[in-house]
């Protein structure tokens, strides 16, 4: 039986990771930041300006032949980089895209690293 940390391990081999500096030094105007965490999630906090994907719809959104294609994700020029909390889910979601034949990459160790690099958060208003 293959566990989830064996399956993470084999999608990070394959996909482009990024560390949270990377991204913080990339052109802003030339990178996509996609938060494929749960919408309950992103409520707590998010990399300003990122687009949110939740990973259940990502590849029906991807996809230009698909109904929910979102145009936000056929940008030609653009850097794509997904990411999740850990970069667990989003080694995983990035592996998949790749798969379909897409180039992406993802944030190495998710929101978490980007808290930690001291990158801006845009934080949910207070009720």
């Amino acid at each position: 039986m293959k566990s989830v940390a064996d399956m993470v391990a084999e999608a990070r081999a394959r996909v482009r990771e990024v560390s949270a500096e990377e991204v913080m030094a990339m052109d802003p105007e030339g990178v996509v930041v996609v938060d494929i965490r749960d919408v309950r999630e992103r409520a707590k906090g998010r990399i300003p300006g990122s687009v949110h994907a939740p990973r259940g719809m990502l590849e029906f959104w991807w996809d230009p032949a698909s109904p929910y294609h979102r145009e936000v994700f056929a940008q030609p020029g653009k850097t794509y980089v997904l990411h999740c909390a850990m970069g667990w889910r989003s080694a995983l979601a990035a592996d998949t895209l790749r798969g379909m034949g897409h180039e992406v990459a993802h944030l190495r160790d998710g929101y978490d690293e980007w808290v930690a690099a001291g990158g801006p958060v845009e934080e949910p208003e207070p009720k």
